[in-house]
């Protein structure tokens, strides 16, 4: 059985939650909150909405900025991290989490022509 991180995920927003109850997706926002144990926080997309991050381990650096979180969707809508990655807002260029929505949009609204998921072979 292929690992979270082997399989292709979905890339979602806060209003695809719902949609994803179960399965591996790939999410990316905001940092808002930190929860004080470190093993919570929660994330804004690009449309304001927030989710919430839950860790297997409490954080062991500080976590700010934009970061792209790799899960599972719980039957609550929180997103179980396997991982994530800080995305450095490097030389001055900050990360354009609207038009990354819209981005998302697009993907979802075609997706003969953004095929993520695919077939497992046995």
């Amino acid at each position: 059985m292929a690992s979270l991180l082997d399989a292709s995920k979905p890339r979602i927003n806060c209003s695809m939650l719902s949609q994803h109850i179960g399965r591996g997706v790939c999410f990316v926002g905001r940092v808002e909150k930190v929860h004080p144990t470190g093993k919570m926080f929660s994330v804004s997309d690009g449309e304001g909405k927030s989710a919430t991050v839950e860790l297997n381990e409490p954080l062991e650096e500080e976590l700010s900025g934009i970061v792209e979180v790799i899960g599972m969707v719980s039957s609550k809508g929180v997103i179980t991290s396997t991982t994530y990655n800080i995305l450095r807002e490097d030389k001055g260029i900050p990360f354009d989490l609207e038009l990354y929505n819209e981005a998302l949009k697009v993907i979802h609204d075609f997706p003969q022509y953004y095929p993520f998921e695919v077939a497992a072979s046995g």
